[in-house]
């Protein structure tokens, strides 16, 4: 029987991301310990640092990614090196481990099928090793020079020369019944020897049948190198059962070539037993640094490749799951009560049915409320790849900025989570590049050397906010007007307001920069920010104030999978409008309706003129009514445009299950999703913020024709 260890793949990189950006995290606390009176050398923040790297190297090994392995082994090396005050942490370190996180992650995409391959180690392994092979330089205080910081002795006793062994390690048949663990004591081993290879041998397992879930058939034959005797080896496996083998066996010294991997079954296994499953992780030596004339400049850069967050896993609280457990229970008694009534109904029994009824409508909503919650995250999963980008985007434009964030609990949706990521990135670094002016321009400003950017999150209704704020130059509407006239947009005689001014930025290809640097300035990418968003049915709005700062106000549903949602018809068609876009409900009076210049139709809305769009006319339908004073108008809001909705009735107000159009069929204007409503007729989810657009599209070729 072989175990195909793939199968534990992904329990790994979802470890492996955890621990990266633990790591990431705590790094980040670490360099900024060296602009403040806080000793960098803190014991808790250096071994939490230490055990991510080293709980990655276990990991991998265990799992076969010999690579991983062997590039983590250097980093652990040289941070064993800095937690025993071996190695003073500067700023040239603290890169050298920035650097080599952005490697994990790269190697950890590779292992995944992310990316074809990771990016050579070869010249960072060297700068690792070169880094552990530093020493403290002796200060004024201390003109001697300090020994080299001894490992910490545990229970097990003190270090010796590093040898190469093989261990093999058969547990008792009884060894589960008395509470023992072997996978647990070869974890421990891997944890704290160099592991070459580890086989495990699986040819002791009776067939299906046969097996007795708590007993034990499998044993291990592990190679690797220890600075450990063997007796204190085998101290790990001391309370095992007394019909455990346990052997240790001399290979020779740590650099010798290991021998041959072999493993020692209880029996001779049949000639067709299947060969034990092999794990190898090879020892990479690093190479040797480059000669001293020959430093290597610091590099800032982004994560290479970073671990994709679109895992296809969720982590749900134990408190969710028995919500709803209790729901499904009760969903159960509601069915057994409508079971019993529809058997032997009579209209005497016509109470106890609507009564049942409406338990069951109870519970199925709040079972669906309970089902989305699962799918909820915080929004700190988004907000969690920031400071280290705010720290490289500084450095690689020479600005001091300070990221302030709130509201990192608010829940969303995963997929909107996942989705908004690469739009609040764009939106940092443009809030970076360009809103933020430079230390000197700052300083003759009045304002602190250090600009602030801060994201801030809250819900608002079946919405979620996110702010995306700095204290910069703010936006240059002169500018800004004078670039759209140049490029056709408006014309130069337009009398826009602030909020429309500022919306031009959001045009494909506009850009005010006087010069293109790597961050931004090619007119790339605002769009982009803006199509995304909207796509996922929210808004986005630009609030900015000359020589104060610029705010990105993003508006976003809380989930892309259930809407509150106003049910109209036109004719015998049927469409929904998202609650949340709706401001309100009128029947309009005759003269409340205008013909402007170009054939558009406008109505005015207590003094307010808003554009009116006939819905049958936009897809094709046949209407009821055709006179606006005898239909309905629902007035909705988009980007801060409001338009009138002509539709021939009011439906009903419901939750709402969204399918997708596009998935299925094409995309089709105007339309955001589909549904199917209780009478089981197909309901068109109407995509408001396209309709509001779409009206000021047909306003302006009115006009011009």
């Amino acid at each position: 029987m072989n175990i195909d260890m793939a199968i534990f793949h992904q329990a790994f990189f979802e470890e492996a991301s955890d621990l990266i950006a633990d790591f990431e995290r705590e790094l980040l606390v670490l360099e900024d310990t060296l602009d403040t009176d806080q000793d960098p050398a803190d014991a808790e923040l250096l071994n939490t640092i230490f055990r991510c790297a080293h709980s990655i190297k276990g990991g991998s090994a265990t799992f076969g990614f010999a690579d991983i392995a062997g590039f983590t082994h250097g980093l652990e090396t040289l941070l064993d090196r800095v937690r025993n005050h071996q190695i003073p942490i500067t700023r040239g370190l603290t890169q050298v481990l920035f650097e080599s996180l952005d490697q994990l992650k790269a190697l950890l995409a590779a292992a995944r099928g992310e990316i074809a391959a990771a990016p050579d180690s070869t010249a960072l392994a060297g700068r690792i090793e070169a880094a552990a092979n530093a020493t403290a330089e002796p200060t004024a205080a201390d003109p001697e020079p300090a020994e080299p910081a001894q490992p910490e002795e545990d229970w097990w006793g003190v270090w010796d020369t590093p040898t190469a062994y093989r261990l093999y390690f058969k547990p008792g048949r009884d060894v589960l019944k008395q509470g023992g663990d072997p996978a647990l004591l070869m974890a421990r081993l891997v944890e704290v020897v160099e592991i070459r290879s580890i086989v495990c041998d699986t040819t002791a397992i009776p067939p299906l049948d046969a097996i007795v879930p708590d007993e034990c058939y499998v044993a291990w034959t592990a190679e690797f190198v220890t600075d450990w005797d063997r007796d204190r080896i085998l101290d790990i496996f001391e309370f095992m059962a007394d019909d455990s083998e346990i052997s240790i066996e001399t290979l020779g010294a740590k650099d010798a070539a290991p021998a041959e991997s072999s493993a020692r079954p209880a029996s001779t296994p049949s000639a067709t037993a299947p060969a034990p499953v092999e794990v190898k992780a090879e020892t990479v030596e690093a190479p040797r640094p480059k000669p001293a004339g020959t430093p290597e400049p610091a590099k800032v850069k982004a994560a290479a490749a970073p671990v994709s967050a679109d895992a296809q896993t969720l982590r749900v609280s134990t408190e969710k799951v028995d919500k709803l457990i209790n729901l499904v229970g009760e969903l159960v008694i509601n069915q057994a009560m409508l079971n019993d009534v529809a058997q032997n109904f009579s209209m005497e029994k016509l109470p106890r049915l609507l009564e049942a009824v409406a338990q069951m409508e109870h519970a199925s909503r709040e079972l669906q409320e309970r089902v989305m919650a699962v799918r909820m995250l915080p929004i700190k999963h988004a907000f969690g790849r920031f400071p280290r980008l705010v720290r490289d985007t500084a450095a690689a434009v020479h600005k001091q900025i300070e990221l302030k964030m709130s509201g990192e609990d608010t829940e969303l949706d995963k997929t909107v989570i996942e989705a908004i990521a690469d739009p609040l990135t764009h939106l940092v670094r443009n809030s970076i590049d360009h809103g933020l002016e430079s230390p000197e321009d700052r300083i003759a400003a009045g304002k602190p050397v250090a600009g602030v950017v801060t994201l801030d999150a809250l819900q608002e209704g079946g919405n979620i906010v996110v702010n995306v704020s700095d204290d910069g130059r703010g936006l240059n509407k002169e500018k800004i007007f004078k670039k759209a006239v140049e490029r056709g947009l408006i014309n130069a005689d337009d009398v826009l307001t602030d909020e429309q001014i500022y919306d031009l930025i959001f045009q494909p290809g506009f850009s005010t920069a006087d010069q293109v640097t790597d961050l931004s300035g090619r007119g790339v990418g605002m769009d982009i920010v803006k199509r995304t968003i909207n796509g996922l049915g929210g808004t986005v709005n630009v609030m900015s104030f000359e020589g104060i700062g610029t705010m990105f106000r993003i508006r976003l549903p809380l989930t892309m999978a259930i809407l509150e949602g106003l049910s109209v018809s036109v004719g015998n068609e049927v469409y929904v409008l998202p609650l949340t876009a709706i401001v309100e409900n009128i029947r309009p009076k005759a003269n409340d309706i205008y013909i402007v210049a170009g054939g558009s139709e406008v109505v005015e809305v207590r003094g307010e003129v808003l554009p009116l769009v006939r819905l049958y006319s936009v897809f094709e339908a046949i209407p009821r009514e055709t006179r606006p004073e005898e239909a309905l108008l629902v007035i909705v809001e988009s980007e801060s445009r409001k338009v009138a909705i002509m539709v021939d009735e009011l439906i009903t107000q419901s939750q709402i299950v969204i399918k997708s159009i596009e998935s299925n069929y094409r995309k089709v204007d105007g339309i955001a999703g589909a549904t199917i409503m209780g009478d089981g007729r197909v309901a068109l989810i109407l995509d408001v913020p396209s309709l509001v657009r779409g009206s000021k599209t047909r306003s302006v070729e009115m006009a011009a024709a």
